[in-house]
């Protein structure tokens, strides 16, 4: 018998507010514990909230971005649950009337286009972390009131890659759109994976289970390919019975565990909040928020490939990330030309990036001095050898590139005279690849090159070398 996964998502995407939702309690990740909180945040009676006009801002853009039907008024409500985390036994988002509805986005896999649609975006409130420590555990309210949206999709993915692609999309949109950072590193993305298996060619839903706060995308494939067998075996070898719950995914054991029974909508009692009250969302708010989009991902990668010619490997690079796209703009603002731009970025910036082991998103270099660099380089005043050298001093010590040249004497050997006794003395120490050379083999004036650049400490001019090494060896001939 053949079996269809059906999966839909619900994405939690931090708000890029200073801050939180309902107070003036900052909203940046960091700080030490409980050390962002006031009577508001942590529940205390008789705080009165009071809504984040920017946080709406935020929740217009995102519903922009993802093609949604905006509501032209919106409402906050109670949903009541108790956990320690929720200080005041209640979370305040919008159930009766949320920022928006009805929106989709597009997707790319492997089996082409997909429009993914959505069922709403909300605004909600932030709880706060537990942290479990041997036998204890802590409480952090620093997250309390944090605002975020949540992105509820339909139940339209069918594997793993599709959800991937999907949240990558998504982050994106976001990033580009000054929405979020959409770190799940740090928390500020999270997604719950709602996962059924039914009958191929059915249409009835099966039992549901659903993990929450998955926060990478390693993680998500991971726990979508068990939790999909997992069912499948239950369903065709009757290995456990299938009962609708919140599962906890182990990404070190590669299992998930049953937490407790999934809650339905009853079970959160929602109601009105009597102390917010309803929001417009007119027109004119809409409109402003719209001219003040930023390019986005899919329209900047149109510019790289059509407008400046950027081969499109090379622009997905460099779109698909908001900081590497960031970097580009900042160079390019320089009037350095775009081939080489696009060279250190991919080439240099991303591989020294990946040896630390670090998203492009936590690149943290100063593009300033970044186009310093690369200039001195088209100048030939330092050799490319050198340049990369000072890239990585330039990311990991911030130093200025034309002052370390100068007071370390890196500047490019282009005296011709030098040179040239240099490449002489080259040729005499090595005859033997000289012979190479001379017999044809003219791989050799590699090493030869390496040779006369080690000679000059890798200051000299390449293209200078290779011109006097080629006079010399046809004088030889």
């Amino acid at each position: 018998m053949q079996y269809e996964v059906v999966i839909g998502l619900e994405v939690h995407v931090e708000l890029a507010t200073e801050s939180k939702l309902f107070c003036s309690c900052s909203a940046k990740f960091g700080a030490e514990a409980n050390e962002n909180v006031c009577p508001a945040c942590a529940g205390m009676p008789g705080m009165l909230p009071v809504a984040n006009k920017k946080a709406i801002a935020l929740g217009i853009a995102a519903s922009l971005v993802t093609n949604s039907q905006i509501s032209p008024t919106i409402t906050f409500d109670k949903k009541n649950y108790f956990y320690p985390d929720l200080s005041c036994g209640y979370q305040i988002t919008q159930w009766f009337a949320p920022i928006c509805r009805d929106g989709y986005v597009e997707i790319e896999t492997g089996q082409g286009a997909k429009r993914i649609n959505l069922k709403q975006i909300h605004i909600e409130e932030d709880a706060g972390k537990l942290v479990h420590a041997y036998e204890v555990s802590l409480v952090d309210y620093n997250r309390a009131s944090v605002p975020l949206v949540e992105i509820v999709s339909k139940p339209d993915f069918r594997n793993a890659e599709e959800v991937v692609a999907y949240l990558e999309k998504l982050r994106a949109l976001l990033t580009f759109a000054g929405v979020s950072d959409c770190r799940m590193q740090e928390g500020s993305m999270r997604c719950d994976v709602n996962i059924s298996v039914r009958e191929a060619g059915t249409t009835e839903l099966g039992t549901r289970t659903e993990m929450k706060n998955m926060n990478s995308l390693r993680a998500i494939t991971r726990a979508i390919e068990y939790e999909t067998q997992r069912h499948i075996d239950a369903l065709a070898n009757g290995t456990e019975e299938l009962v609708q719950e919140t599962r906890r995914w182990d990404d070190q054991l590669g299992q998930s565990f049953a937490m407790r029974n999934k809650e339905n909508a009853t079970d959160y009692r929602y109601f009105p909040n009597p102390d917010l009250m309803p929001i417009a969302i007119s027109e004119a708010w809409i409109d402003t928020v719209r001219a003040s989009l930023p390019e986005s991902a899919g329209d900047k990668f149109i510019r790289l490939t059509g407008q400046l010619g950027v081969a499109e490997p090379d622009a997905r690079i460099i779109t698909g990330s908001k900081r590497l796209a960031d970097i580009f703009d900042a160079l390019a603002a320089r009037n350095l030309p775009v081939k080489d731009i696009v060279s250190w970025i991919v080439t240099d910036l991303l591989a020294m990036n990946t040896e630390e082991n670090k998203s492009s998103d936590d690149i943290n270099i100063d593009c300033g001095k970044f186009a310093d660099l690369i200039e001195l380089v088209n100048r030939k005043e330092i050799n490319r050898a050198v340049a990369k050298k000072l890239l990585l001093l330039l990311y990991t010590e911030n130093i200025d590139p034309v002052t370390y040249v100068k007071e370390n004497n890196l500047g490019l050997v282009s005296d011709t005279g030098l040179l040239e006794e240099a490449v002489a003395a080259v040729l005499a120490e090595n005859p033997k690849p000289v012979e190479q050379y001379l017999g044809g083999n003219e791989k050799v004036l590699g090493f030869l090159m390496g040779k006369v650049m080690a000679k000059t400490a890798g200051k000299a001019d390449p293209g200078a070398v290779k011109e006097i090494l080629q006079a010399q060896l046809g004088q030889g001939k």
